[in-house]
């Protein structure tokens, strides 16, 4: 069998924004990456600016990120070629003249962004704007970041499964579903763009104890209204009562329809009326 998500236009993805990092774990050395099938090299050079390129050095192959860094240029491990942030190859300490480059002599260099504690990347101009998420940036929301977690299946899978409401009986009963209750409740889809909008209603799994975090104090039958954003191609954001909650992937390969995705998620809430534990 083979997923529909292999007929995704991947090279339409290359000119979109994609996470690839906690910015947390890009430090004082480089950090290797994968985004649809490009592997990328992210580091920081000066300012602390991120900065991603191919992960190859063109004279032997090496992978920069096994290299370090020095002041603004990222130094290749093998023979200690230097490139700057553009990709452009600036010493060979080989030559009597350093500086005396062939023009070929470069990597490609990537647009970079950090935003919500993430390093995103797009390979080509990008069409959209990152996702807006003001709570993961407002004062009075405490954030609880968690992943990144390997999904081996296409990257559109992991968003279907995030807003497909028909499996929660089954899949999460007593946590987010009832069987008693599978009926998924009408509800109407907004196109903005590039952002799909919609709220439903659904029956509130019934309080077990097993999961107070998600208590709910009506004494009747319980309703839980979700207001979902998705962010094309793979941001989710989630708006319930207590808080919200996200979560977005990064498509790694572009030749295998199993390979291995990323995904970043984190919950916010707002500190004064109640707590993620």
């Amino acid at each position: 069998m083979v997923s529909p998500g292999v007929f995704a236009d991947l090279a339409a993805q290359r000119a979109c924004w994609h996470p690839v990092a906690f910015a947390a774990d890009v430090a004082d050395r480089p950090v290797h990456a994968d985004l649809l099938g490009e592997p990328l090299v992210v580091w920081r050079g000066a300012g602390r600016a991120a900065r991603v390129m191919s992960d190859l050095c063109v004279h032997r192959g090496t992978a920069l990120s096994l290299g370090w860094v020095a002041g603004d240029e990222l130094v290749c491990p093998y023979h200690a070629w230097r490139y700057g942030a553009d990709g452009r190859c600036t010493a060979i300490p080989q030559k009597e003249d350093p500086t005396a480059v062939p023009a070929k002599a470069r990597v490609r260099s990537f647009r970079a962004q950090e935003r919500y504690g993430l390093i995103w990347v797009a390979l080509e101009e990008p069409r959209w704007p990152l996702p807006e998420v003001p709570e993961l940036e407002a004062e009075g929301w405490a954030v609880v970041a968690a992943g990144p977690y390997r999904w081996e299946c296409d990257a559109a899978r992991q968003v279907e499964n995030f807003t497909d409401f028909g499996h929660f009986p089954w899949v999460h009963p007593g946590l987010l579903g009832d069987p008693d209750r599978p009926v998924v409740p009408r509800h109407q889809v907004v196109a903005d763009d590039h952002v799909l909008r919609y709220e439903i209603v659904r029956p509130e799994a019934p309080n077990s104890g097993d999961f107070p975090v998600f208590a709910n104090e009506q004494a009747g039958p319980p309703e839980r209204r979700s207001r979902y954003e998705l962010h094309l191609p793979y941001t989710i954001a989630l708006r319930l009562g207590w808080g919200a909650a996200w979560c977005t992937s990064s498509p790694r390969s572009r030749s295998r329809p199993t390979a291995a995705r990323g995904t970043w998620s984190s919950a916010a809430t707002t500190t004064s009326t109640s707590r993620i534990g």
